[in-house]
């Protein structure tokens, strides 16, 4: 018997088991084939000509996966995503717009400065949700949330406005300097990949293999007995959130200096990576490795959607409908079928 129930699949697989099952049901009753459907979405995301793009989409989607994750293994929730990738991209392409015009730098330096300048603006709007809850009683839920909100509305204000490129039509910044773009280095490789990726294995070495990192997991088990055990739960706030909305602003200077060069109004809000990511983080539960591989399973399970319905025609939106009933099935897992939350523990 105990044998059997170590082959028992864990609740993950068997929630994405559960959406590809209801996801194949629906594309029966609309008259399609789920296994030629679901093949296209594999080979649209997988197949050699089509692993760049898997991976372009890979990028914001899993850094915004990271993000929404740090907090959320504290028991914490980061809904202001959007306000921190708009407030990183804005200073991403202001920054060495105007610091090129007052001081010839190299490119790469100005790149430099612009990133760390992003992550910096990104984690400060983003620590200001935690202020809201330790300072003013204001649940962290909803500040985050409405501080998207602001930081959107301002910088679609001067971009539109002080800012805009009178050169064109649209809602956009200038072009940022030669130079300061994030090179290709290699293939699909790209500068932003690579910084990425130092970022994945400094947050999972952190939270595998550090005094902060256990405290955090420890808060998200149980946040009075953390308390209890001397962690300064009100600081550990400040800088969880801190570290989510600078990883999300190093995600849209990484987008703006990238793949458009300039600041454009919409483009980091509406291909709402902040909410894939924070799905991704949920069917994760809070860890920042597996919230890696569940961001890059839905980036893949996206492009696979577009090559989807270029090839027969079955709309896109089936791959968020997956998305969303393999949360739906972990949530309820978790949350109505027997799971403990922390008021349930001792």
């Amino acid at each position: 018997m105990e044998r059997l129930k170590s082959l028992r699949p864990g609740p993950v697989p068997l929630a994405i088991l559960s959406g590809l099952v209801i996801g194949a049901l629906m594309l029966l009753v609309s008259g399609d084939n789920p296994l030629v459907a679901y093949r296209e979405i594999v080979e649209g995301a997988f197949a050699p000509r089509n692993w760049r793009n898997t991976l372009s989409w890979a990028i914001p989607l899993v850094g915004m996966s990271l993000a929404a994750a740090i907090p959320l293994r504290g028991g914490m929730v980061n809904l202001g995503g959007d306000g921190q990738i708009v407030i990183g991209g804005f200073v991403a392409a202001v920054v060495p717009i105007y610091l090129a015009d007052a001081v010839p730098l190299p490119g790469f330096l100005l790149a430099a400065i612009a990133i760390l300048c992003a992550m910096l603006a990104s984690g400060l709007w983003a620590a200001l949700a935690a202020l809201g809850e330790t300072r003013l009683g204001i649940p962290m839920l909803i500040s985050s949330l409405l501080l998207s909100y602001p930081a959107i509305g301002l910088t679609s204000w001067a971009t539109g406005f002080p800012l805009r490129d009178t050169s064109t039509g649209l809602t956009q910044t200038r072009p940022v300097p030669p130079g300061a773009e994030l090179p290709e280095l290699f293939g699909p490789v790209t500068m932003g990949l690579v910084l990425l990726t130092i970022v994945v294995a400094a947050v999972i070495y952190v939270d595998r293999r550090t005094v902060p990192g256990y405290e955090l997991r420890m808060r998200g088990l149980n946040r009075r007995f953390a308390e209890y055990g001397g962690v300064r739960t009100e600081r550990q706030a400040l800088g969880a959130m801190f570290a989510s909305g600078a990883i999300a602003g190093l995600v849209g200077a990484i987008v703006v200096l990238e793949v458009h060069h300039r600041f454009q109004n919409g483009a980091l809000v509406s291909p709402s990576y902040t909410w894939s990511g924070l799905m991704a983080a949920l069917l994760a539960g809070g860890n920042p490795a597996r919230a890696v591989l569940a961001g890059f399973f839905f980036a893949a399970l996206q492009t696979g959607g577009f090559a989807m319905q270029r090839e027969i025609q079955v709309p896109r939106v089936l791959s968020m409908v997956l998305q969303a009933i393999i949360i739906l099935f972990v949530s309820l897992r978790y949350g109505v079928g027997g799971g403990r939350g922390p008021k349930d523990r001792p």
